[in-house]
């Protein structure tokens, strides 16, 4: 900065450091109030599950281990059933685990499996609707 030997070029020496002081301290009040915002409890669960939701590996692979889970039990209670044999459940337990783990870990498989059933039962299904019509 310059030496200033004149008032006026005091005074608009002064004015300008006023004006930039007035402009950071509007600034500064809106980053506040943009924090205090985001800091919000309802904001933050809302931007937290966005985030969720927009990243794809992690909704597949909540899915996947989800789906896996579930048809681990579900086999588990078809091969156990009702049965209090310690044997058949130490094997219902084990199968239950190699199901759950095949699942998760090969969900693209599993899709294109469950797609080709539907899609033959579907057309099994349509093919028997269309022979009670006739």
């Amino acid at each position: 900065m310059e030496k200033i030997t004149s008032v006026s070029r005091l005074k608009d020496a002064i004015q300008l450091l006023e004006d930039r002081q007035a402009f950071q301290g509007q600034m500064l009040k809106e980053q506040v109030y943009g924090t205090i915002e985001a800091l919000k409890p309802g904001n933050i669960l809302k931007n937290t599950l966005a985030n969720l939701a927009s990243t794809p590996n992690l909704v597949d692979s909540v899915l996947s281990t989800a789906i896996g889970l579930g048809t681990g039990y579900l086999s588990k209670k078809i091969i156990v059933g009702p049965s209090g044999n310690i044997f058949r459940k130490f094997i219902g337990k084990a199968f239950q685990l190699g199901v759950t783990a095949f699942i998760a870990q090969h969900p693209i498989a599993v899709k294109s499996v469950g797609r080709y059933i539907l899609q033959h039962s579907v057309r099994k299904n349509i093919g028997i609707l269309k022979s009670r019509d006739r």
